[in-house]
């Protein structure tokens, strides 16, 4: 799950960790619909026009050690 969003996110890392350091941004596909400073504020935006497992959350963290972390979107 989260190939292309995995594979969007792996090719264009530099620029996007110099555009969205510090926020969380909504991905599908190779499109980032949004950037949002907290989860909360991502996942409400997001779920107004699209469900849970349709997007990826992906908080770009100021130290990239924390890189890893992807949050599902789905229940």
């Amino acid at each position: 799950m989260y190939e292309a969003e995995n594979k969007f996110y792996q090719e264009n890392r530099e620029a996007l960790r110099e555009k969205y350091l510090g926020k969380r941004i909504i991905i599908v596909k190779d499109k980032i619909l949004g950037a949002y400073d907290t989860n909360t504020e991502a996942l409400d935006e997001a779920t107004k026009t699209m469900a849970m497992g349709t997007f990826c959350l992906k908080y770009i963290p100021v130290d990239p050690k924390d890189e890893k972390i992807w949050l599902r979107t789905f229940i």
